[in-house]
């Protein structure tokens, strides 16, 4: 089953119920107003929205052509915000980047940081920041979504608590983050909105391709049109989401609609490239001894996008342009 939000007059947009091959989309009203109000009460909608999913596929329903030019994040907003870097090969190339140690502990526990939730982008909408300066960044990543954790779930069970797939762009403000970090209170600033693909998928669209709380298909990374990256999301992922959501379940309950992030999808195998310009950067820095790709500029457009195994499009396209505030 996959999900959008479409947007309305409502900060939160109208639910919809998508077609597997994104071309088609049925109104969901009469099952649930918005996707958080249907993780609210997930064992009610849920099974009705299979429903209409069904009735859509087979034309039995009322529908309408999907673009995807016409919705918001499938959560528009939502109460949390949690990523984490579950690739801990990355972390290594951008904590040395930036002249930070690498604790031992990042292999054994989680590195997580609490984002803002509050005000998601579309997956079409441009970018928005103030300078160049501050040294703009794409970062490709997958995220889940849960129903209600309770506190000290462990990481098998966490994995029953995954709902909905979605891609992410969580963009990054490179040059603000050593003094913002040096103050040992964590990221804000460099942190800006933070960008969801058009649909969210239930991990059974997924097939094979969701198996052990990740997802093992590449994640197609391009910038101005040209290839930059397609490492496999499932290659090298230290941490699965079940651990992940354990992770941010330890102190606290999470609420339905709690959006968990993998982090920057990265492997081992540099010939897949990178889904982000830190890493890239760092690469060089240690070929060339310095590096040679620039941070983004207005103008500059990113696109992140998986394809199953038949070269299908699963959550469509996060197609964003670089553009000043």
């Amino acid at each position: 089953m996959k999900l959008a939000s479409l947007a309305g007059p409502g900060r939160d947009g109208a639910l919809v119920v998508v077609s597997r091959d994104l071309r088609r989309a049925a109104k969901a009203q009469a099952v649930v107003p918005t996707l958080q109000a249907a993780l609210d009460d997930w064992k009610r909608a849920e099974p009705a929205l299979r429903a209409l999913a069904k009735d859509l596929e087979h034309s039995r329903v009322e529908s309408f052509a999907f673009d995807a030019r016409l919705v918001l994040a499938p959560l528009p907003r939502a109460h949390h915000w949690v990523d984490g870097s579950a690739y801990v090969n990355h972390v290594e190339l951008v904590r040395k980047a930036r002249g930070a140690e690498m604790p031992a502990s990042l292999w054994t526990d989680p590195l997580v940081y609490q984002g803002g939730s509050d005000d998601f982008l579309p997956a079409n909408a441009d970018a928005l920041f103030a300078s160049e300066d501050w040294g703009i960044d794409l970062e490709g990543e997958v995220a889940v979504v849960t129903d209600d954790v309770p506190m000290g779930t462990d990481a098998m069970a966490s994995r029953g608590h995954v709902q909905l797939l979605m891609l992410v762009n969580d963009w990054s403000l490179r040059n603000l983050i050593p003094a913002e970090l040096a103050k040992g209170f964590g990221f804000y600033q460099s942190k800006p909105a933070t960008a969801f693909s058009p649909v969210a998928a239930t991990p059974d669209e997924l097939g094979p391709a969701w198996r052990d709380a990740k997802v093992h298909r590449p994640l197609v990374v391009q910038l101005n049109g040209k290839p930059f990256g397609q490492p496999d999301a499932g290659t090298d992922m230290t941490f699965d989401f079940g651990q992940l959501i354990a992770h941010a379940a330890k102190t606290r309950r999470l609420g339905a609609g709690a959006v968990v992030g993998s982090g920057t999808v990265s492997n081992y195998d540099r010939s897949r490239g990178s889904t982000c310009i830190a890493e890239r950067r760092m690469l060089e820095t240690l070929e060339h001894g310095q590096p040679m790709t620039p941070f983004l500029s207005f103008g500059d457009r990113v696109r992140i996008e998986m394809f199953d195994a038949e070269g299908r499009s699963i959550f469509g396209a996060i197609d964003q342009k670089v553009a000043q505030a």
